[in-house]
């Protein structure tokens, strides 16, 4: 009878042990803004399961746009959060304690589109550009590569808003516009639209985190373990979108509802290129956003750009081995 007893207290403990570390898991709310191959890592982390096998039970979630994004992280409703250093630097300027933690597009992978009849970038002047809204990246990316160019925004060419891709297709079809700026793979369909593939705007590598992860302050002081396992979860993910061509491209036919092949291809070419092995987060691609927007905003023109980024996970990271080890150096 005692030794019956024995084995059930037995396995009552190991029953509530177990238990015990399955509410013990640690939980993660990550927000998406954007269906691009920009967030493609966020795609991989959630395919593979990544942060579950970490301890981690995170909660995954697609948002429409930045700003509600940044809403949800400042209202305390999720951790960390996938969208560009737009958000960062106006919401901080603004005095909340976002920070990026992880750099993930270090530049614009977006290309000029224009009509057919427009050859050169220099035919450019005088002629109407599409934009999704101002503002927003897109319409940056496209200010910033026309003043690289040579050409003024505002004074040699006009910026309306059109919308999303389909609309600024449909802009450039209707002659309301003769130009555009749109990443792969929708540069793929614009060509076969009869439209004209003008001008890679990453050749001209300007520093700008396209995309990178947003946390807060307080955030990455009181959960850094949980924090360093979503920096860890992306570092792999970056890696397994770099050396797993078919199953990425996978992935983004999958997210994006594309099955061009040569789009596809294409696509999976600018953005493996470009998102980087060890992703530190540097001062670079803020910088580029705080002397724009010292034009109109006095307080970027002072700002420090190293105080909007927080590298020390990656860092952590890096110093460990575990990247080297990864790509095997």
């Amino acid at each position: 009878m005692i030794r019956k007893l024995s084995i059930i207290m037995l396995i009552l403990a190991v029953s509530l042990s177990l238990g015990s570390k399955v509410f013990a898991q640690e939980r993660l709310r990550l927000a998406w803004a954007g269906f691009s191959p920009t967030n493609s890592p966020i795609w991989v982390i959630e395919d593979r399961k990544l942060l579950q096998k970490m301890g981690v039970e995170p909660e995954i979630i697609a948002i429409g746009n930045s700003p509600t994004v940044l809403q949800a992280l400042l209202a305390g409703e999720i951790d960390a959060s996938s969208i560009s250093v737009t958000t960062l630097t106006s919401s901080r300027l603004a005095g909340a304690d976002t920070v990026m933690i992880v750099g993930v597009v270090p530049t614009f992978v977006d290309h000029i589109v224009s009509v057919s009849a427009i050859t050169a970038v220099e035919q450019l002047k005088g002629k109407t550009a599409g934009v999704n809204r101002l503002g927003t990246t897109s319409d940056l990316g496209l200010r910033l590569a026309l003043t690289k160019l040579g050409i003024e925004p505002d004074k040699d060419v006009k910026i309306i808003p059109t919308g999303g891709t389909a609309e600024r297709f449909a802009a450039l079809s209707k002659g309301i516009t003769q130009f555009t700026i749109i990443p792969e793979p929708f540069v793929t369909q614009a060509e076969k639209l009869g439209l004209r593939n003008l001008y890679n705007i990453s050749d001209l590598k300007i520093p700008f985190w396209w995309n990178g992860i947003l946390s807060r302050e307080a955030i990455v002081k009181s959960k850094r373990p949980l924090m360093l396992k979503l920096a860890r979860a992306m570092v792999e993910a970056i890696h397994v979108i770099k050396t797993e061509k078919e199953y990425a491209i996978s992935l983004f036919k999958k997210n994006l509802g594309v099955t061009d092949p040569q789009g596809l291809e294409r696509a999976y070419k600018d953005y493996s290129n470009v998102f980087p092995e060890v992703p530190y987060p540097t001062p670079d691609g803020v910088k580029t956003m705080l002397d724009y927007m010292a034009r109109t905003n006095p307080k970027a023109a002072t700002g420090d750009p190293k105080a909007f980024i927080d590298p020390s996970l990656i860092r952590e990271l890096d110093s460990s081995g575990f990247i080297k080890q990864l790509y095997k150096k």
